[in-house]
């Protein structure tokens, strides 16, 4: 599993490919635990958590929120 620092260092499109593979890895899966020939029902947390965390960054360089400079000069009042 990967941690969120490898994530980040991924461009847009090796986090697109990623989210696609875990997706799809997700939906097996659930196939497996439906069919009860899941040995680690753990791994589907695992599965949902990266895919938070991959679309969590996604959606942070999509608002500029990750690596914006701070503002300076301003005075809020």
């Amino acid at each position: 599993m990967k941690k969120h620092e490898e994530f980040r260092q991924m461009s847009d499109e090796q986090l697109q490919l990623t989210l696609r593979d875990t997706v799809k890895n997700l939906f097996h899966l659930r196939f497996q635990s439906a069919t009860d020939r899941l040995e680690t029902p753990s791994e589907i947390t695992q599965a949902k958590r990266q895919v938070a965390r991959i679309k969590t960054i996604m959606r942070e360089r999509q608002l500029g929120l990750r690596g914006q400079k701070p503002l300076t000069g301003e005075t809020h009042a």
